[in-house]
């Protein structure tokens, strides 16, 4: 993974690489900061410095995110982008959903968003990628959107690789069998799921954390092992009981803060607000 060190330099950020099962140990600086938006492949420092709240989820302020929104896949303000789109399906647990993404961002999207297993279907246009996702969307039911809370229920008994990739490929042949799949300016493309689990360090039995780390403050310190790391969250344990119940860290809440690397020894002195036992979500099965 890459361990964010946001503030660092103005305007820029320093990445420094932490894989499952290394130590983690920073403190938080002075101040939280927007963080600006990327614009020809640089950052934009944001031109008020605004400060952002402690429990925010997103390291931009409401005038950069506007930015951002302004050139984005996402919010369909770049239409003529010229790069090819994938059209994909990513398991979620009890939920599958359908997404595009660009070509050459391939598997990493589908990591970046903690996709237990996923599958490209197509390849093609931008704007007939999005139409693949809107009529696999009325068509099948599939959602284009999946909260963070059922992201982590799905981890608490995210079952087998191949009960995943069953349910992907079984979804896949419906795809392959709509009328009018795939759009014009998409190609399909050979179905093979990819799972994830192992990649992110996911036991098979699932992960139960037994508290959250709170929005942090200045001079906090957070020393503890990855355990576990899917899309933005990481699933740490105590450095020195590393068979207790993992916490939960937020990674989104640690953007546009400046961390500051501690020795090792340093005690967390990180808040942790406690998760009470979960379910996952009662829904009906997939098929």
């Amino acid at each position: 993974m890459e361990w964010m060190h946001m503030g660092a330099v103005p305007g820029r950020g320093r990445t420094s690489g932490l894989g499952l099962g290394a130590d983690l140990g920073f403190r938080v600086g002075d101040d939280r900061q927007c963080l600006g938006v990327w614009r020809a492949g640089r950052r934009v420092r944001c031109p008020q410095d605004q400060a952002l709240a402690p429990e925010a989820k997103s390291g931009l302020c409401a005038a950069c995110t506007a930015l951002d929104r302004s050139s984005s896949i996402a919010a369909d303000t770049r239409p003529d982008d010229p790069r090819p789109f994938a059209v994909y399906l990513a398991h979620h647990g009890t939920t599958v959903k359908v997404g595009i993404t660009a070509v050459e961002r391939g598997i990493a999207r589908l990591r970046e968003q903690g996709a237990l297993a996923s599958l490209f279907l197509s390849s093609g246009t931008l704007m007939s990628a999005r139409r693949s996702e809107h009529l696999l969307g009325a068509a099948l039911g599939l959602p284009d959107r999946v909260s963070t809370t059922r992201k982590r229920d799905a981890r608490l008994r995210p079952g087998t690789a191949d009960g995943r990739a069953g349910e992907l490929d079984a979804l896949a042949v419906r795809v392959r069998d709509l009328p009018d799949w795939p759009p014009s300016g998409q190609q399909p493309r050979e179905p093979q799921v990819s799972d994830h689990a192992a990649t992110y360090g996911l036991p098979a039995d699932g992960i139960h954390p037994r508290a959250a780390i709170a929005p942090l403050a200045p001079g906090t310190t957070v020393a503890a092992r990855i355990a576990c790391r899917v899309g933005t969250d990481l699933y740490l344990t105590a450095l020195d009981a590393p068979d207790v119940a993992p916490v939960l860290l937020d990674t989104r809440l640690l953007s546009g803060w400046t961390l500051h690397p501690t020795p090792p020894g340093t005690p967390s002195t990180a808040p942790l607000i406690p998760l009470a036992p979960r379910q996952q979500h009662d829904v009906e099965p997939l098929f």
